[in-house]
């Protein structure tokens, strides 16, 4: 039986080019040598104009969770009045963890195929003018829903909020700009668009977050930011880093860097649209509308879901991820972030079009879209 070649479209982790695996079979070095403390302010600096900032960018060992802990554990104090925009898995991450950490925890939920609205995020603020904190979701890829961080931004006013976000499955395949949106904390990783295999986690704090942070009371050591700025003044890393994954990060910089941001985001924009094309074409329904579709994931309503893509899985290779949540059995959902092109869209809508017994339908109506483009 021909062994398909696996077509990994799942909103991450995502396939990884092959001379960014080649980076990590690289000789090991000292973490406290000369060579990786070149390497290492080196690559970190070249993230802040994918994270839209002038600020430092710190990394941690671990998944983008770890980064996510890493903003809690210097922002949040026992007691301290947070708000967690929840319309999806993320945001209820957000929830569960501010909880863990002792916060005084405002919920305002929105529908998991929404996008949360600014003009509420506004008017509860000033219902609530002692929340310190809001923690927001980019990119819910749970969802396929992309928000409006800048406008959720400037919902604030002059409220004394600080704004969280999570960028993880957004950062790097749409445009983030702390600096400019006024956002105080960004946390991403390296296993989605920025194309590099799973275990980093990337986190930037504005000015106004560190001085929060060195009067948070929270018991922290291993994501204390204090530890790593001291660290920082030598131009190493707190504790033993996962060095494989910065050499794949400094690959996949290049890449990134050689396509050009912009044309990077554009990608992402495209293979959206064929997908959102092509699955029209079938006459199957998108889960969110057009206004806040995400440009790293969609998710598609079809009966019996998981039971559809595990059949394509099995049958053609190529893996989509299902649902969660009020979702879950219900969708799948296409990842199209990272190391992706059109052609592999063309692909994702081939084994559905197939499935459905209609070839062709879907793939010419992203081949066309693509032409237009």
């Amino acid at each position: 039986m021909f062994r398909y070649k696996q077509e990994l479209r799942i909103p991450g982790p995502t396939p990884v080019p092959p001379q960014v695996l080649a980076r990590t079979s690289a000789p090991m070095v000292n973490h406290r040598g000369s060579a990786f403390k070149e390497l290492y302010p080196r690559v970190l600096e070249r993230l802040k104009p994918i994270f839209g900032t002038v600020e430092q960018i710190y990394m941690v060992t671990g998944s983008g969770t770890a980064g996510m802990e890493m903003a809690v554990a210097n922002l949040v104090s026992p007691g301290t009045p947070v708000l967690c925009l929840v319309g999806g898995f993320f945001g209820q991450r957000w929830r569960d963890m501010c909880r863990a950490f002792g916060a005084e925890v405002h919920e305002l939920v929105y529908p998991w195929d929404k996008a949360a609205d600014p003009a509420r995020v506004g008017e509860y603020l000033k219902e609530h003018p002692e929340i310190e904190v809001i923690f927001a979701t980019h990119n819910e890829s749970s969802t396929a829903v992309i928000n409006d961080i800048e406008a959720l931004a400037k919902a604030r006013g002059d409220h004394q909020a600080l704004l969280v976000v999570d960028a993880v499955s957004s950062l790097g395949g749409v445009p983030v700009k702390m600096d400019e949106w006024g956002i105080d904390v960004v946390v991403s990783a390296s296993q989605k668009c920025l194309m590099a295999p799973p275990g980093l986690a990337f986190v930037s704090f504005s000015r106004r977050a560190k001085e929060v942070a060195l009067k948070a009371r929270t018991s922290r050591y291993y994501f204390d930011l204090s530890i790593y700025d001291r660290y920082w003044e030598r131009n190493e890393p707190p504790f033993t880093p996962n060095i494989s994954l910065v050499f794949a990060l400094d690959e996949a910089l290049q890449i990134l860097e050689a396509e050009g941001l912009e044309n990077v985001f554009a990608r992402h924009r495209l293979m959206r649209d064929m997908v959102r094309e092509g699955v029209r074409a079938l006459g199957l329904e998108l889960l969110v509308a057009e206004t806040y579709a995400s440009p790293t994931v969609t998710g598609v309503k079809v009966d019996d879901a998981d039971q559809f893509r595990q059949h394509i899985r099995l049958k053609y290779g190529v893996e989509f991820a299902g649902g969660q949540g009020p979702f879950a059995g219900k969708i799948i959902r296409i990842g199209h972030m990272g190391y992706a092109t059109p052609l592999d869209m063309l692909t994702a809508l081939a084994a559905i079009e197939m499935t459905l017994g209609r070839p062709g339908i879907a793939t010419a109506a992203a081949e066309r879209l693509w032409l237009e483009a």
